[in-house]
């Protein structure tokens, strides 16, 4: 199958929505030798997924069940390893009101309740994620957080001890 028809069968063709994927109910196929790396990048059978388009694609049909991911298309679903998060977020700009977050697979989020921005532990240190859809989440890259952290200004606690936040879309959000 090329990537033509499986644009096509999965509802991809004639607009950038995203198919829908969480309606999608099919019998588990098996594992998929597919693993998305700490740093994002998406492999296959060992060797690195270079075309970026067939890269969105997959990111368009992923769900997450559990602690389990899942490629769907409408009558297959193949189970493939993530060894972090799905998605980083690469860059972000401030706006009047809100900081708009881009992830390597071209997805475009408003920090907001809506996308909330969290803290997680990766490799001994809390790193800021922020949820890109139903579950699937996306954290900063090194760039991104130093950027994000240009934004920040500092709240004092009452006990003398302050921690770092940003505002976006009305809402407050700590991230150190």
């Amino acid at each position: 199958m090329n990537l033509s028809n499986l644009e096509q069968q999965i509802g991809l063709t004639g607009s950038n929505k995203l198919p829908p994927v969480e309606s999608w109910h099919p019998e588990l196929s098996g594992d998929m030798d597919m693993v998305i790396r700490k740093d994002g990048s998406w492999w296959h059978e060992g060797t690195k997924i270079e075309r970026e388009k067939l890269t969105r694609l997959f990111a368009s049909i992923l769900r997450k069940e559990n602690d389990d991911f899942f490629i769907l298309t409408p009558v297959e679903k193949w189970r493939i390893q993530v060894e972090d998060r799905p998605f980083v977020i690469t860059m972000i700009e401030q706006k009047a009101d809100h900081i708009e977050a881009i992830t390597n697979t071209g997805d475009l989020l408003t920090i907001s309740c809506e996308h909330p921005l969290e803290l997680s532990e990766l490799d001994g240190e809390l790193i800021p994620e922020i949820e890109v859809r139903h579950g699937l989440k996306a954290r900063f890259s090194r760039n991104a957080f130093y950027d994000l952290a240009e934004l920040a200004s500092e709240k004092l606690k009452g006990s003398g001890e302050s921690d770092f936040v940003i505002q976006s879309a009305g809402t407050e959000f700590k991230i150190g």
